[in-house]
């Protein structure tokens, strides 16, 4: 029979005590507590060994784990967490297997529990949760299919300088393509590091971006000179909504973790942001596991285009059933002796107008719809939304689009968003 719990302690030097005075036998003594012999013996036993402490309360976890995380791997995990802060349990699990494969490492949920204990867990604010949007990301089946471009916010070095970094991104495999930063956002700028891109990765088949400048402008289709030089190398320039960044999602969680890692605080100088913004590049393409790729690395979903960048940029050409003009430095054409506007975004370039009947004309650039033109009024008009026009569509109002056929995949259509 054992103690009874409560005032144990007391209770084991009471009956010490009276074991010591030699007026009790065991069995007396045991019987007069209401504990067994063996119990009574034990009690001695630890008096004898330890003196007064050997009394007290002692914990009954056993002294060893047989699946215990040993030190030396706790270790590890603490040194890859400290050095990847927002890395988080999975990420540093993958990281380490593919490290060490001959290590067995411990599970998640052990690794999160690890973590915690050392504080080195970053508590994130809680959001209030919303529906879902649609994105349009199912043509992303594929590298180069899609890529995403953007300027992540602007910020100032400690030394006053301003950064723009511009990113560019493979939407299907998240492989981080450029991250630049330029002293100016204009097209001349951007161009060129979107060219070395392209010499470097060949060409996507679409071009996915915002509507500031200079991926979009005001004018017709919501053009820009940089869109232009997109669509005559076969690039289709896909726009998303305003004040809808949730449409470029996968490049917009990319420049948060751009901004945690590299600009929290920026650097001292621009060479010095550079610096990090090329580490953030490699750690990101090659060592940072992404959940969405099955916790595999851009790099190692990634290849390259089988479109290259050619040697010369081509200007477009159009089929014999249309009719070509050259657009002016104003923006105009000439339409039976008649200036008529179109845009100053497309000067020095050359459109094709393709007749839908007598009096209205599509306008194109390259393959590419970007308006309707009313030959009796000379005037252009911008491409209808879809359902936009009735069938009895009225006087001098253009007429709708024709539906894309079905066996016809040459057909003309644009997927541009116009603004």
């Amino acid at each position: 029979m054992p103690w009874k719990v409560s005032g144990v302690v007391e209770k084991r030097r009471l009956f010490v005590e009276e074991w010591l005075s030699g007026e009790w036998t065991m069995t007396e003594l045991c019987g007069r507590h209401g504990i067994s012999r063996q119990a009574g013996y034990n009690t001695l036993a630890r008096y004898q060994r330890e003196g007064w402490k050997g009394l007290e309360m002692r914990s009954r976890a056993p002294h060893g784990h047989p699946h215990q995380t040993s030190g030396e791997t706790e270790q590890q995990i603490v040194a890859l967490r400290q050095a990847h802060m927002r890395w988080g349990p999975r990420k540093l699990k993958v990281v380490l297997e593919r490290e060490r494969p001959e290590i067995r490492w411990p599970a998640v949920s052990t690794i999160g529990e690890l973590l915690s204990r050392e504080g080195l867990v970053i508590a994130r604010k809680k959001r209030r949760r919303m529906d879902p949007y649609t994105t349009p990301f199912a043509s992303a089946s594929a590298p180069n299919r899609v890529w995403c471009g953007d300027f992540k916010g602007w910020s100032r070095t400690q030394n006053g300088e301003r950064i723009d970094p511009l990113t560019i991104s493979d939407a299907c495999t998240r492989y981080l393509l450029r991250c630049q930063a330029v002293e100016k956002m204009d097209t001349a700028r951007v161009q060129a590091i979107f060219e070395a891109a392209f010499r470097e990765y060949g060409l996507p088949e679409a071009m996915r971006t915002d509507n500031g400048a200079p991926f979009a402008s005001r004018a017709i289709a919501g053009l820009s000179r940089l869109a232009l030089w997109w669509m005559k190398l076969g690039i289709v320039p896909e726009r998303i909504q305003p004040a809808h960044p949730e449409q470029n999602g996968r490049h917009e969680r990319m420049h948060l973790t751009l901004q945690q890692e590299t600009m929290n605080p920026m650097a001292a100088n621009r060479r010095a942001q550079q610096r990090r913004f090329d580490q953030f590049r490699r750690e990101y393409n090659q060592q940072r596991p992404h959940e969405a790729l099955t916790m595999r690395t851009p790099e190692s979903c990634y290849t390259a285009s089988s479109r290259p960048y050619p040697v010369r940029v081509c200007e477009p050409e159009y089929d014999s059933s249309m009719t070509v003009r050259r657009v002016f430095a104003d923006g105009q054409f000439s339409w039976k002796h008649h200036d008529v506007f179109v845009s100053e975004t497309l000067r020095g370039e050359r459109i094709g107008l393709e007749p839908i009947d007598d009096r209205w004309y599509t306008i194109y650039f390259a393959a590419f719809p970007l308006g309707r033109f009313d030959s009796r009024t000379r005037t252009v008009h911008r491409l209808p939304a879809a359902g936009f026009y009735k069938a009895d569509a009225g006087e001098g109002e253009p007429p709708p689009s024709p539906a894309p056929h079905p066996h016809n995949p040459d057909q003309k259509v644009s997927t541009m968003s116009p603004v």
